[in-house]
């Protein structure tokens, strides 16, 4: 728990967060046991309040540098104002089920093979 820990001290720093959760949903990927490559960061701030979707994400991105350039392999991010929040019911969506594969699954092996797959 070593960088989900880190981002959410690096996240409540850098924002005025009224709801932070940070979700390591490594386990739904074909990684090892215990991994923190995969997380899912839902983020309500007034902060947010008329900035953009792409503008938001850029300043997560910053803060997050230099997690997202070494373990961190994918940032799924639900970034609200409170109003926005609200509205949404106070849930961030469900995150999709992996749609990749094992290396060690032949299909995938061939997929790879054939430049298809990452």
């Amino acid at each position: 728990m070593k960088i989900q820990s880190a981002i959410e001290t690096k996240l409540n720093d850098a924002f005025d967060a009224r709801v932070l959760q940070v979700e390591n949903e490594s386990h739904k990927h074909s990684v090892p046991p215990n991994s923190e490559t995969h997380f899912k960061v839902t983020l309500v701030s007034p902060e947010f309040e008329g900035q953009m979707r792409v503008r938001r994400h850029q300043a997560i991105y910053k803060v997050l540098a230099e997690e997202l350039a070494g373990p961190v392999h994918a940032l799924a991010l639900h970034l609200y104002s409170p109003e926005e929040w609200e509205a949404t019911g106070q849930s961030a969506p469900e995150s999709p089920n992996c749609m990749g594969g094992s290396k060690k699954d032949p299909a995938m092996a061939t997929r790879t093979a054939q430049g298809e797959g990452s």
